[in-house]
């Protein structure tokens, strides 16, 4: 049954309320959890499912997202038979921005013609989760649904289940043009029913600052990242080479997440620290996201910060915000103590 499913992933969504994390890449494309991109989460549900033929519909910004995938090594979608497939937005000379998502999924209606799955499953990257879609297609088999929708504590998810069939004949009706695929389910709800499916396990909706920030703190309670962390279903990611973090006699760390390829001086509390990232002796960071290779330097004070990829705190600088509204530096930046606010 899971081998009659194709995965199909929005990656078009674009949130303003997620700026300056998307000012260079997409919502997918995101850091999250030390580690990984937003985008792993569904990919990796996908694949641990028995999806084993993957396309992407990306709109802008994409450029960090290609490379984080590459060729879908990692999450076994490297294959000569389905694997991953990236259809970026077709431009012509007369279009000024983007084509929408339908018309997107209507130019390369031959990827869904070619294949031989009977079912597809269409999401978002924003939603943070570990679902096994399995029972979720015997449902939708058992039911006769015309569409899937599942949902969480009576919130959409984003994520539908239909017959590949019901969606290539939408495409190839030039009548419709839908904005997203919401809008197209919403065209098939007044006709059909659409059937809900509950998932009950850890869902995290990611649209803005706030939401970003606090799912990420919520992992460094154990129960949440048990919910979703699985030993059956791993959530994969890219792997990079790196030797393991260097805590230096004299630093202190405290219910934190430190990725691999740190050097750790200072002092670290309630934070999330990604690889490659340097704190100094005599830094403190306390309630807070450093990204990938960025640099704390001596007697820095952050606390309650997004420091995003390559950001220099230069010394004796503070960076404060508050847990509803979190300081955010962005990408490649370099904070001074004249730049203080």
């Amino acid at each position: 049954m899971n081998k009659q499913m194709l995965g199909v992933i929005e990656a078009s969504t674009y949130h303003n309320t997620l700026t300056p994390l998307t000012a260079y890449r997409s919502v997918g494309a995101v850091p999250f959890a030390g580690r990984y991109r937003l985008i792993d989460f569904i990919l990796s549900n996908m694949v641990n499912s028995g999806i084993s033929s993957v396309a992407i519909f990306p709109r802008s910004h994409y450029r960090s997202l290609m490379d984080h995938l590459g060729s879908g090594k990692e999450w076994d979608l490297d294959r000569k038979r389905d694997g991953l497939y990236i259809f970026p937005p077709i431009m012509s000379e007369l279009q000024t921005e983007p084509s929408t998502l339908f018309s997107q999924l209507r130019y390369h209606i031959d990827y869904f013609l070619r294949s031989t799955q009977k079912y597809v499953l269409i999401s978002n990257t924003f939603n943070i989760s570990n679902i096994d879609f399995k029972p979720v297609l015997r449902r939708h088999v058992q039911v006769g649904a015309a569409v899937t929708s599942l949902e969480h504590e009576g919130e959409q998810l984003g994520m539908y289940v239909l017959e590949k069939s019901r969606l290539v004949s939408l495409l190839q009706d030039t009548e419709h043009d839908f904005k997203d695929v919401h809008e197209m389910i919403q065209y098939i709800e007044k006709h059909e029913t659409i059937h809900v499916y509950e998932h009950t396990g850890y869902v995290a909706r990611i649209s803005d600052i706030p939401s970003y920030f606090s799912a990420s703190m919520s992992l460094l309670k154990p129960d949440t990242w048990s919910r979703l962390f699985l030993k059956e279903r791993s959530i994969l990611t890219k792997v990079k080479d790196e030797p393991p973090t260097r805590y230096v006699k004299g630093s202190n760390v405290k219910n934190s997440i430190v990725a691999n390829g740190c050097v750790i001086e200072g002092h670290v509390e309630n934070s999330i620290i990604f690889r490659g990232v340097r704190v100094e002796k005599g830094a403190v960071i306390k309630n807070s996201i450093v990204m990938q290779k960025g640099t704390v330097h001596e007697n820095s004070h952050i606390e309650y910060a997004i420091l995003d990829k390559d950001v220099k705190v230069e010394v004796n600088t503070v960076i404060k915000g508050d847990a509803t509204n979190p300081q955010v530096v962005a990408k490649g930046t370099r904070q001074g103590a004249l730049m203080n606010s």
